[in-house]
């Protein structure tokens, strides 16, 4: 498909050929195809793309949302830090309202504890500066594409020598997910659709382990219509000639090798630790933990807490969306019980949460 024109990606004649030849190469195959990216979750909910797939092709939504697959050891770990005096935990918007194992991040500042939202890990370094008798602590959480500026916001202040500064790693790396998904008894993935944002960091290489342990090919894509289609399209083509295959329909934002620069930042400051996932468990070497170096800036092993025991949400089947198993419209609790108004589990929390995406489309 060299001949596509990658300047057009909302030209609607482009797309409905693209929607053709899905058709015309598909046939009557059962084709399982994940896209592994929250953002490409909303794209394909927005731009309707499920309900216009062949019946065979299934789109089905993996652990591409960060707050999502925070397991809820991890929430209930930064709660517990928010109930320390003189404690400030900075965050993301969209960890507020997560649900860890009896409440959240929001309700806690409800009650009274310091919890902030900003806008840039370097809001909570200033934060910190301009609050020296506080101790301000930063929740990172995220994937490869957010990882760099967590490294180098952590450097930053430890040059800086600034001491009420730290950081609760739950940082996540993408590709041993995909291995964990592709070696589920219960999940048959036929395709990946590669997540954008972490591939311009990652590059194509780390997916390689796809096609050559599983014979199961993946596409980087972008995000617009003709982008994801494109990506969809790769993938049916691959699959129907049996020729798996990494390969790169996102070249005006994805290369080859990726971004070493920011992969070195990344291993200066991080080392490879196993961590838990929300319905995957425990992955090995999925984690990132701070370098012993730079101690002094890990929330971790600064502040010595008791967390409560974890315990999950009765009903929720968050977990099972994000393996696969299940669309959130298997989940009992969803548009019942479970809504972005009052979410029992984090996948209807953030924007970019499959159930959030599902429910804001009304895609069952």
């Amino acid at each position: 498909m060299s001949d596509i024109d990658f300047g057009a990606f909302r030209d609607a004649a482009l797309a409905r050929r693209l929607i053709d030849s899905i058709h015309a190469m598909a046939g009557d195959r059962q084709i399982n195809l994940m896209e592994v990216c929250g953002t490409h979750t909303v794209s394909i909910g927005r731009y309707g793309f499920r309900s216009i797939m062949p019946a065979g092709v299934h789109l089905l939504s993996g652990p591409g949302c960060p707050v999502c697959v925070t397991s809820n050891r991890d929430i209930d770990h930064a709660i517990a830090l928010s109930r320390l005096d003189g404690v400030v935990i900075a965050t993301f918007g969209d960890m507020m309202r997560v649900p860890g194992s009896t409440t959240s991040l929001s309700r806690q500042k409800a009650a009274g504890r310091d919890v902030r939202i900003v806008y840039s890990p370097l809001d909570a370094v200033e934060l910190a500066q301009a609050n020296p008798h506080l101790q301000v602590i930063f929740m990172g959480v995220g994937f490869e594409t957010t990882t760099p500026a967590i490294a180098a916001t952590i450097l930053d202040a430890y040059d800086r020598g600034i001491e009420n500064f730290s950081v609760f790693c739950a940082h996540k790396t993408t590709p041993p997910a995909l291995r964990a998904i592709a070696s589920d008894p219960q999940t048959r993935i036929d395709g990946f659709i590669l997540p954008g944002h972490v591939s311009t960091i990652t590059g194509l290489e780390p997916y390689r382990f796809l096609v050559d342990e599983f014979s199961t090919p993946g596409v980087v894509t972008g995000f617009e219509p003709v982008d994801v289609l494109e990506g969809i399209a790769m993938l049916v083509r691959m699959v129907a000639e049996g020729a798996p295959d990494i390969q790169n329909a996102y070249r005006r934002g994805v290369d080859q090798g990726g971004n070493a620069v920011a992969r070195q930042l990344v291993q200066q400051v991080f080392e490879p630790v196993d961590a838990t996932w929300r319905g995957l468990g425990t992955i090995p070497a999925s984690g990132l933990r701070i370098r012993d170096k730079f101690a002094r800036l890990d929330a971790s092993r600064r502040f010595d807490v008791d967390i409560e025991p974890t315990r999950e949400a009765a009903g929720c089947r968050c977990g099972d969306v994000l393996r696969g198993v299940i669309t959130p419209g298997g989940c009992p609790l969803f548009g019942r019980a479970c809504t972005p108004e009052k979410p029992v589990g984090p996948c209807m929390v953030s924007s970019e949460g499959s159930c959030a995406a599902y429910y804001r489309y009304r895609e069952a």
